[in-house]
């Protein structure tokens, strides 16, 4: 989801900047704003019982995250850490509320947000489901390259780094990384100065 920062400045917005590494909000936190990234990049995680961690999304400029928990009374399932450093614009609940009734429109393009999303859902658990690690992985790829252009075939640049792909999929790194050489071996993708190209 991405409001015009105008917008969303005149309706109690303000901007705060993020260090790398720090936390937007914890899991169990209530939902008290809504955060657009005006720069940098967000990650959603939590952690097992063992301490290892699990990535539920990342997010870039321009976009938004935790809106769904604005329009439930539960605490936050996730924390939000700032992967780099960044700018977050940030609405009051109440005020982000009233933006949505005074434009409409908004909450179909929330809507819209919030279906991709669930999708993005129902393709991880798929591939999730399987034990094989390629598989994992292609569900994962096939999805992102789904948010690019695809008219060059295949030169979706994967920007993200091993680990964080393994926290996506659920792998542990070294898993990863054998996947990915028998995937290129195979020619399903390239790896171009230690990118991914899918």
């Amino acid at each position: 989801m991405n409001i015009d920062d105008e917008l969303l400045y005149s309706s109690g917005g303000d901007i705060k900047k993020y260090k790398k590494g720090e936390l937007v909000y914890r899991e169990g936190d209530h939902a008290l704003y809504y955060f657009q990234i005006r720069e940098g990049k967000v990650k959603l995680n939590n952690y097992d019982d063992e301490g290892k961690e699990f990535i539920h999304n990342i997010f870039g400029g321009k976009q938004s995250f935790g809106d769904s928990m604005l329009f439930l009374d539960k605490f936050y399932p996730t924390n939000a850490v700032c992967i780099e450093a960044s700018e977050i614009i940030r609405v009051p609940k109440d005020r982000f509320v009233e933006l949505i009734k005074k434009h409409p429109h908004l909450s179909l393009e929330m809507n819209a947000c919030l279906s991709q999303r669930l999708y993005f859902k129902a393709i991880m658990l798929q591939s999730m489901a399987s034990l094989n690690p390629a598989s994992r992985l292609k569900g994962l790829l096939d999805y992102l390259k789904s948010y690019h252009d695809d008219s060059c075939g295949s030169c979706f640049k994967v920007g993200l780094t091993r680990q964080q792909i393994a926290n996506l999929v659920g792998l542990r790194v070294e898993t990863v990384i054998r996947a990915l050489k028998k995937m290129e071996k195979e020619g399903n993708i390239k790896i171009e100065n230690r990118k991914i190209v899918y």
